[in-house]
């Protein structure tokens, strides 16, 4: 298995300037990006809601990669969207989803037969053309970057420890620096795009 913050520290090495939606691993992307104005860390939406807005801003901006870092809680409560990522085929789309085997964001509840699933599988079969699985961190530090060189949309499951988070969301310490409105400003600002 792999740590999050490992993995997303490897991956700042290669975004170039993609625009990344951290999801679920937002509490280790935000302080480590270079370029939050790349980044759309929009906290967290109804459970499932990732991967539509991931491929809302891919197919509102075609031209730029668009990376995001879902959960396979959300993967699992909203598997028609990978039939919709599929169908709309962006070539600009990397949907990366972190498996911690959890709801950790929850109180840690296990994912029902979370030792079997095949994410990967699973979205080949919905129609991504290319998926890939990874339990190793070197494995993933020595495939990423031909991965981030083909087009997409394409799949990568990562295997993660699990980070449980026990404390109620209300007592929880916030990991994002800036409101909403500031993140949408920033992003219209560094995509120059008039609101």
């Amino acid at each position: 298995m792999m740590h999050t913050a490992e993995l997303l520290e490897f991956f700042k090495k290669h975004r170039g300037d993609a625009v990344v939606i951290p999801g679920r691993g937002g509490r280790h992307w935000v302080p480590i990006s270079d370029k939050p104005s790349l980044d759309l860390p929009m906290g967290d939406p109804a459970m499932g809601g990732h991967a539509g807005f991931g491929l809302g801003v891919a197919l509102a901006q075609p031209k730029r990669k668009v990376v995001l870092f879902d959960s396979e809680g959300d993967v699992l409560m909203s598997l028609g969207m990978l039939v919709t990522i599929a169908e709309q085929a962006p070539k600009n789309f990397y949907h990366f989803m972190l498996d911690n085997a959890c709801y950790a964001t929850t109180g840690g509840q296990p994912v029902p037969n979370a030792e079997n699933v095949d994410y990967a599988a699973i979205a080949r079969g919905a129609g991504y053309g290319r998926a890939h699985a990874f339990t190793e961190i070197e494995d993933f530090k020595r495939e990423l970057p031909a991965i981030l060189d083909k087009p997409g949309p394409v799949f990568v499951a990562l295997r993660v420890y699990p980070e449980v988070q026990n404390e109620p969301i209300g007592k929880r310490r916030p990991w994002q620096t800036r409101t909403k409105q500031e993140t949408i400003d920033d992003m219209r600002r560094e995509l120059q795009i008039k609101a």
